[in-house]
């Protein structure tokens, strides 16, 4: 009797198993569509409130499940006071309004209150640094999940206080905190990174030469000790912004790294080296990604 109990609980154990894959395996069939949009820069001069409008006004045309913004979304707040500062976050928030999915950010360095001394804000201001981010849109890096792919966005900025500058770093309490969340999540589930500091980029080369090193401030400076950790789970794209730049790097057929041009092109004065303003639309189905950089047709008056 004992023996036919432990059969029918193994049966059950079972077939629970086999609807939790199930469900995970019909959670990465659905199609999910969203935009990464980085390096907005929004300001109201350069007409740059105006142009970021015609982008929220293409992306509702597209209606994605979601925006993904990949920081500096303002320009700027390092180097302002609090009345500028205040009023560009409140452009921002304002105007994302209007868009008719749901938003989740990224922060960027353009993005932080205070840190340069140009500034003239005390260091003991409430909302100084990242804190006046934090009070208006939110944590500097969380998860999310969407139909069985999971998002880690992350804070790639710290800075170096004796010299007034900013670099790109994960540090250890969101090193940590990487390795929690994956502690809890299955290593087939798919993975997301948003960052605004690249991981990896080929910018200097391009522009410099094979033999051209990064420039502190351009690229994570412990990319590989973060993507290390994802080495057992997933991770098949990771989205980047900061440099106006875009590119697709498919390493190894299992990473894709995308930097992801920006919606404000050359800071609204018109194209980047050619690339004009846009943002990027992704799709994922069946564990495929497609990628694509709009032109979403805003032109320097």
């Amino acid at each position: 009797m004992k023996r036919i109990k432990r059969l029918f609980l193994s049966l059950i154990i079972l077939l629970i198993a086999f609807q939790i894959a199930a469900y995970s395996q019909n959670q990465n069939d659905e199609e999910i569509f969203f935009v990464f949009l980085t390096d907005i820069h929004v300001q109201p001069e350069r007409n740059g409130v105006e142009g970021f409008d015609l982008a929220i006004q293409k992306v509702n045309e597209l209606n994605p499940d979601f925006i993904l913004t990949g920081g500096d979304l303002l320009f700027d707040v390092l180097a302002v006071g609090y009345e500028r500062a205040d009023s560009l976050f409140n452009i921002y928030l304002n105007m994302i309004k209007k868009f008719k999915s749901p938003v989740y950010n990224t922060i960027g360095n353009h993005d932080i209150f205070g840190w340069y001394e140009k500034s003239k804000v005390p260091r003991d201001h409430l909302e100084f640094g990242k804190k006046m981010y934090q009070n208006r849109i939110g944590k500097t890096y969380y998860t999310f999940n969407f139909k069985g792919v999971k998002f880690f966005v992350l804070d790639s900025i710290e800075e170096v206080p004796e010299k007034g500058k900013y670099y790109g770093y994960i540090n250890q309490e969101q090193i940590d905190w990487i390795k929690d969340e994956l502690s809890k999540t299955d290593t087939n589930t798919i993975i997301i990174i948003s960052t605004h500091i690249p991981m990896i980029t080929t910018l200097s080369q391009i522009r410099g030469g094979s033999m051209v090193a990064n420039e502190r401030g351009l690229v994570i400076e412990n990319a590989k000790e973060v993507l290390d950790l994802f080495s057992k789970h997933k991770l098949k794209l990771v989205l980047q912004g900061h440099l106006h730049y875009y590119e697709d790097l498919n390493v190894q057929n299992k990473v894709r790294f995308i930097t992801g041009g920006a919606v404000s092109g050359r800071w609204w004065l018109g194209d980047n080296y050619g690339l004009e303003e846009g943002f990027v639309l992704i799709r994922i189905k069946n564990g495929k990604i497609e990628a694509n950089y709009l032109d979403y047709g805003w032109q320097v008056k």
